[in-house]
């Protein structure tokens, strides 16, 4: 029934923010597209420690990040000029393709004034035909993206197709993503018809088959079973998933199917040759020296 649980791993972004990392996993590198998971907070920090939390202009090629808050506000800034505020139940979608940089940065004075931080960040691996596309950003406001209630249950669907819904948000191949919060004692279900699915419990905890599984866990589902997952309290759930893309290689912030193109974007990055966001090229993360071979995981200052 499940093909695995991964428990998220504490890695560390910066001065006193930590994340919980679920993708990439030793056993487990991708659940449909998604090749990467980070978990942020919730955190409250005072002002002076947020300017060490900025992640400041860095490289990727080959993915889409997708980044969703739960509280706070985080300012994207990228190579093509764009400056976007993101805010809680918005979606920012960063196609990389060939190359982008881009950074963020905790600029909200509620935040820096001690207010909490919560965000998930997931990569999506791209098609191989997709893999040198033209990079592009797109934000996707709350009223954009459809709700769902019933009894015990609401639920938001931040990209692809689920229970009958659909958003404008572009996908390069079939997958879904939602936002999911049950009661207690509420029952739900995962979409069918894709290969690979996963829950993440951001929060609470839930049974499935009779087991109770925590927060921080991700469980994922074999193919062609419908679990019933109960919640055992108030939970908050990320579903995820789609079809498997093939053999991906990541190293940093770098995705590809072919280990050679991670070789040039590294060359790529220390020449120069990836534009810097235009309103924030001052400062930028060099690329790290690592032993590790183009298939390990990102290092741990890698949220996006």
């Amino acid at each position: 029934m499940l093909d695995i649980v991964i428990s998220s791993r504490q890695a560390n972004i910066g001065p006193g923010f930590a994340v919980k990392r679920i993708l990439p996993y030793q056993l487990r590198r991708m659940v449909g597209p998604f090749i990467f998971m980070d978990h942020g907070g919730p955190v409250a920090m005072p002002s002076a420690a947020f300017s060490n939390m900025d992640v400041l202009p860095h490289p990727h090629i080959g993915l889409s990040t997708v980044s969703y808050l739960f509280s706070g506000e985080v300012t994207h800034r990228d190579s093509l000029g764009v400056e976007q505020v993101i805010k809680p139940g918005e979606v920012n979608w960063m196609t990389a393709g060939k190359g982008i940089a881009h950074s963020e940065r905790f600029e909200d004075p509620a935040i820096r004034a001690g207010g909490n931080l919560e965000m998930i960040q997931t990569w999506v691996a791209l098609p191989e035909k997709d893999e040198e596309a033209d990079p592009s950003f797109r934000n996707f406001s709350a009223d954009q993206l459809p709700v769902f209630t019933d009894k015990g249950v609401w639920m938001r669907l931040i990209a692809g197709e689920a229970f009958g819904l659909k958003n404008e948000v572009q996908t390069t191949s079939p997958l879904f993503y939602l936002h999911v919060v049950l009661e207690k004692g509420s029952r739900f279900g995962i979409p069918t018809g894709h290969s690979e699915r996963g829950v993440y419990i951001a929060k609470g905890s839930v049974t499935v088959n009779g087991n109770l599984y925590q927060e921080g866990q991700l469980l994922v589902f074999s193919q062609g079973v419908d679990p019933l997952i109960i919640a055992a309290e108030q939970s908050t759930l990320m579903m995820l998933g789609g079809e498997h893309l093939g053999e991906r290689y990541i190293w940093w912030n770098f995705v590809s199917s072919r280990k050679e193109r991670i070789e040039q974007a590294k060359e790529d990055w220390k020449q120069g040759r990836i534009i810097l966001p235009p309103n924030d090229n001052e400062e930028f993360i060099p690329l790290p020296v690592m032993n590790s071979k183009p298939a390990g995981g990102p290092p741990p200052n890698a949220l996006s």
